[in-house]
């Protein structure tokens, strides 16, 4: 046997006959992208393929271009691609087209793949969970809550109002039909009790998002000087999607109400980079970009800030290890894996005191939890100019806070045993 077949091997236990040794599993994923609950998902699977089992990916939308570089190392299939996204401009009708394309493709794994699975994996859209049930053997459905999809969209009128009312109520009726349901952290767990009225039996457990860090520790960071000019000692890093409910705007106010707090040669010596993903099939994506930018205009800091937009994993690593901090402006984040991502890479965080963000980062020690604040982020920014030292000292602490409780080991064994208890 060749040394990388033994690397596989090693990686991917195998039974008798070559084939994995575990349980079959199925992921059902709405779009395969490069958020944050895509990155989860990734890591799942590649985690039970680690373990021997035999992974699969189904999603609508899939793009090996515009998706973590992992994700090659998983099968990838893709069905529906051809349904709408949304009703028309402005992304009108996107959650009920959302569900027709999860609906379809539950319908299209079951009629027409010819798969067979122990358990199925799906989270952000449930309205596939009784599609599954019509399966002759009945399948064991693992259901991941990042958050209640009814809680991120605003219901402005009568109308909207009128068009949400049957689709939360299948948001919430479907999820209870999931066989096991967990969330990603315990604030998620806290909305979800309180959100899904008729599940108030149900206790998710939490399930962590990890880091996989033989992703980050593999790469060698590269230099960016095309994205920082030269002679910026003080690099701030905001790392999101373009889409507004993400609070960008925040780091470029922090950043005028830093620039009003320094000397004339301190401040020549910062600079912001606003890196996000960026998708040009999704509207709020191109108006957001557009409405920072003129932000940027506005404000006089065009010498300041950088944009980038779907950066390469080696450029989101690189990076996390030349800046001096990342801003994480979300409020009541459902999670956030870019505050582990950064921590790790021993890069203190400043981010908004609610939601997951205070489960992750311990304030004063690896970053600063701030009110969603323009003056609270800037004195946070400001310490680590009058105090370079800041960032070694946290950054350590950072990267042992993540090893310590967001392992990929971690994730992995509670992940196995999850899918182990539902194929008994």
């Amino acid at each position: 046997m060749c040394a990388s077949a033994r690397v596989q091997e090693a990686m991917h236990p195998r039974g008798s006959e070559g084939r994995p040794s575990g349980p079959s599993v199925l992921f059902v994923h709405p779009d395969f992208g490069v958020g944050g609950a895509e990155r989860l998902v990734l890591d799942a699977a590649l985690a039970l393929q680690s373990r021997g089992c035999r992974v699969q990916v189904w999603t609508a939308h899939y793009d090996p271009g515009h998706c973590f570089s992992e994700s090659r190392e998983l099968q990838v299939h893709c069905a529906g691609d051809w349904l709408p996204r949304s009703l028309g401009w402005g992304g009108r009708g996107a959650a009920l087209c959302a569900y027709l394309r999860m609906v379809y493709l539950a319908l299209y794994i079951l009629l027409l793949s010819g798969e067979e699975m122990d358990v199925i994996v799906c989270d952000q859209v449930s309205a596939c969970i009784p599609v599954f049930r019509l399966a002759r053997h009945r399948k064991k459905i693992l259901f991941y809550c990042h958050f209640p999809d009814l809680l991120l969209t605003q219901r402005n009128s009568f109308l909207k109002r009128l068009y949400r009312a049957p689709i939360d109520w299948v948001e919430e009726y479907t999820t209870g039909m999931a066989d096991c349901i967990v969330v990603n952290s315990s604030f998620t767990a806290s909305v979800f009790k309180n959100t899904f009225k008729s599940l108030a039996h149900i206790n998710p457990d939490v399930l962590y998002p990890s880091l996989n860090v033989s992703s980050f520790d593999n790469v060698v960071p590269s230099d960016l000087h095309n994205l920082i000019p030269k002679g910026k000692k003080f690099v701030f890093v905001s790392i999101n999607r373009y889409e507004r409910k993400k609070n960008l705007t925040l780091a470029l106010e922090a950043l005028l109400e830093l620039r009003g707090r320094l000397d004339p040669q301190d401040w020549k010596n910062i600079h912001l980079i606003m890196a996000g993903g960026y998708d040009e099939r999704i509207l709020e994506n191109i108006e957001y970009y557009k409405e920072l930018e003129n932000t940027v205009s506005q404000f006089d800091l065009s010498h300041h800030v950088t944009f980038l937009r779907s950066f390469s994993d080696t450029q989101k690593i690189s990076l996390l290890h030349n800046c001096t901090c990342v801003l994480y402006t979300p409020s009541n984040e459902h999670f956030g894996i870019v505050p582990l991502e950064a921590m790790y890479m021993k890069c203190p965080v400043i981010a908004v005191n609610s939601g997951g963000p205070r489960e992750s980062i311990i304030d004063n020690i690896t970053g600063f939890l701030c009110e969603p604040d323009p003056t609270q982020f800037s004195k946070a920014m400001e310490k680590f100019i009058r105090d370079p030292s800041l960032k070694a000292t946290m950054g350590s602490a950072g990267r042992a806070r993540v090893k310590e409780k967001f392992s990929l080991e971690a994730f992995t064994d509670q992940l196995y045993q999850y899918i182990s208890k539902l194929t008994e």
